[in-house]
Parts: structure tokens; sequence; C-alpha cells
């Protein structure tokens, strides 16, 4: 990699025409945002299933790949520079060389993100983030598939998933989306601050409400009387330090002073949100494909014995749902200086974007782009891959993302060795699957 300032003999990077740049504001950025970056809105979630929107963004970066070919496409925005990355091996530059010169410190991020965790490593750079970041690694176990506390969230997930299934059993046997989310929320309260949180619902309620506050970004005040709420109820767990919860464990993690390990702890919540929506989206993908669904409950069968079973077909249907359907479909980075690309340079404080949907989706390349294929997590990837980022890559690679797949596919686990679902809501091709799956929309039938 180089990077230089730039020079007289130095040119710019390609830039896309104001037309060009409308058609990426309309059908790449707009329907994300229209969505909800921090939190989903379900009625557009279902328009952008029912009219293909997803789909027409990938077709817009495909159009504008084969324009331009190799490297970043600048765009038109008055007044800010941004840059649309096009090419597989601009992904693994960008990602793998933050927080230099590709900062995860996104402007826009910042906006969103300040309205609930304004010290988040996710928005830090310099000593603050390498604190920070530190912090959330040695607490969320970056480096294990298996988390040092497994064994303390394992019957926390089996006690959720049989109330869950007497619950829906007892209300007619249908599965419905907000009837799991709140089952897969009281898992969520329960590993991070503890079982006396089983029932605090104002606390997820209040984190919703600041999260849908941040979708407006700079264009909303921030509430901060309902923010030092939630970050001193995150203080309270941290003195609490509940036996078996993750506050507990990181309050025995060493911290720097400027770690603010009470900011960090909203974002765990956000962040097992979407991981509801791809485990409530991976089950409709086995309960559609026999095959696998026999496979996971072998697999669910020999490991049962364990105290924290790894099941790597359940997390690689967890990675596909989250690579069909990403829950982060744009990636953020922020130029930190001049970068100089093979076919020119980007400037300072340019946002760079990396729209993960046409690099999951790109139909042109990949023969597995629209069917479910979980052999692609068979082993690790590296940067000789072709770019699936299901959490993102590089330095600033989701710390959580193996405690994700825990308790994700043990949950599913749970469920499919107890009841049969039929998902009655949907007919999914299973070798053209739709561009968006409506998770709100989803239901099962237990049979």
């Amino acid at each position: 990699m180089t990077v230089n300032s730039i020079s007289p003999v130095q040119n710019p990077l390609p830039k896309a025409t104001w037309a060009e740049t409308a058609q990426v504001l309309r059908d790449v950025q707009g329907p994300m945002v229209a969505k909800g970056p921090i939190i989903r809105r379900p009625k557009v979630v279902a328009a952008s299933e029912r009219f293909d929107l997803d789909g027409r963004g990938v077709r817009r970066a495909q159009a504008l790949s084969d324009k331009y070919g190799r490297g970043p496409l600048m765009l038109s925005i008055p007044g800010r520079n941004m840059a649309l990355i096009l090419d597989p091996e601009d992904v693994h530059r960008v990602l793998d060389d933050s927080p230099e010169p590709f900062a995860t410190a996104e402007t826009l991020k910042k906006h969103a993100l300040k309205h609930f965790e304004p010290k988040v490593a996710l928005i830090s750079h310099g000593a603050e983030r390498t604190q920070r970041r530190r912090l959330n690694e040695h607490t969320l176990d970056h480096g294990h598939p298996i988390h040092r506390m497994a064994a303390a969230f394992m019957p926390t997930v089996e006690q959720e998933a049989k109330a869950l299934l007497e619950q829906v059993r007892a209300d007619g046997g249908v599965l419905e989306y907000q009837t799991f989310l709140d089952a897969w929320f009281r898992i969520v309260r329960r590993v991070v601050l503890g079982d006396s949180a089983r029932e605090d619902t104002d606390l997820t309620q209040l984190t919703e409400k600041l999260r849908a506050d941040g979708n407006w970004a700079f264009l909303k005040p921030v509430d901060k009387t309902g923010r030092a709420a939630l970050l001193s109820q995150m203080q309270e767990a941290l003195d609490r330090a509940e036996p078996g919860s993750l506050a507990a464990f990181m309050a025995k993690q060493p911290q720097g002073s400027e770690a603010e390990p009470a900011q960090q702890i909203p974002q765990w919540f956000f962040a097992f949100d979407p991981a509801g929506m791809a485990t409530f989206r991976a089950l409709a993908l086995l309960a559609t494909h026999r095959e696998s669904l026999d496979a996971a409950r072998r697999e669910i069968s020999a490991e049962q014995h364990e105290a924290a079973p790894m099941l790597p077909l359940l997390r690689a249907t967890v990675l596909e749902s989250l690579r069909l359907w990403p829950t982060t479909p744009m990636i953020l980075r922020e130029t930190t200086t001049d970068v100089e690309f093979a076919h020119g340079v980007m400037p300072a404080g340019t946002s760079v974007l990396v729209f993960a949907p046409f690099f999951h989706r790109d139909d042109r390349q990949l023969d597995f782009a629209h069917r479910f294929a979980p052999e692609l997590w068979d082993r690790p990837r590296t940067r000789d891959d072709w770019p699936l980022v299901p959490f993102s890559a590089g330095p600033g690679l989701c710390p959580g993302r193996h405690l994700v797949l825990l308790l994700t596919s043990n949950f599913m686990a749970e469920i499919l060795s107890r009841a049969e679902l039929d998902l009655e809501s949907h007919f999914l091709d299973s070798e053209n699957l739709p561009s968006l799956l409506n998770n709100f929309g989803l239901r099962f039938r237990l049979s």
C-alpha cells in the first residue's frame, strides 16, 4: 500500500456524473437510509422486499462497475467527498488498512451513533479507539469461537427457547417475528447484564428509541436525558457485576483511562438486534432446504452433550443469512490522508462506501450469488477470496462475531431440536433467493 500527498502530476479518481450520482443516491443509499441504518422501519423493509429495491441497488453498482472498471468511483456530492468501492481488491484494502488511512470513525456514522454511544470504539480514533477496541475484544473474547463464559450462557439459551416454544404453542402454534425477537432479547439482556434484567423491557425500549433517533443522524437533536439514563443503567450493571454476565466479565478486564466501558455496552444491544433478524431468516433458509435441515439436526444430535456446541453448519447458515441479506449493507470508512490508488488519488476526508450486497450478490462473478451456499463457510476466508463481509473485515472486524454465532446457532439448535417449523409466509426459490427477505413478515407454523 502506498499513501501519498497529491502532487501536481497525480490524477484524481474517476468521478460519476451528476445523473449517475443521483441514481446511486436513489438506488443504493436511498433504500438503505429509508429502511433505517440504525434500527429498521418495518413498513419500509416490507416495501423493499416487495419492489426488489436491494436488487436494484446491486444492478446499479454492476452498471457502474461495467462502465468504470476497477478502482473507486468518486460521487458528485456538493460539499462532501464520497467514493463508492467497485473492485473486490479495493474492498480488502480499505478494510485491511483501517483505521489508518481508512478510519472507522466516519462522519455520518458518528452523527448517528452519538445519540446513544458517543464514545463507543466504532466511532473513536487514535489512542481512544485503541483502548476501547481492546476492551471490547477482551470482553467479547474476540479470538475464540467459543466464549470463555459460554457454559454460563447456554442454560439461558435453552430456557428461553423452551419458554418461547411453550408460548407459541399456547397461542395457536404460529411463530412470528416479534414473539421471536422478544425471546431473543430476553437472552441478550440476561447474557449481557445478568438474569435480573430478563424482564427489563423498558431498557430495550429506551435503547430502541435512541437508535430510532440515530436513524436521523445530525437531523435530529440528541436526547441527552435519555442517553444519560441509558448510560447510567449500563454503569449500574457494571457496578453490580452480576455473576455469569458479560458485564461482570468486562469489569474484570484491564481498562485504560479512556476505555469508557459503559459506552461500549449499548453497541452490543445494537448488534444483537440484527443478529436476531439474521437468525429468523436463517430458520427460513433451513425450513426451505430440507437436506440442510436434516444435516443440521444430525449435527445437533452429535454435539448435544457438549457444554457449548460449536454447530458449524448452523453457524454457516447464519453467515449465509448475513451474506444473502446483509444487516450492515453499507460499511463506512473515512480517509485520514490522501490515498493513492492505481487509477488516481482519493482525497483526505472522503467517506468510503462498501456496498456489501453488491459484492455478496454479484452474479456476474459468483455462481452462488442468489442461492443458499453454507459450504462457503467451511473454512476461514482470506484476502485471496472474493470479499464476503458479513461482519466486516480487517482491524474493524466485529469483535463480537464469535459470540453472536455462538448464541444464534445454539438458539436455533434448541428450537429445531424441539419443533418442526413450516414457513407459511413466503415461498423461497432455492436457486433464486430474493434480494431482501422481510424478517418482520416471516411466519412459521409449528407442527
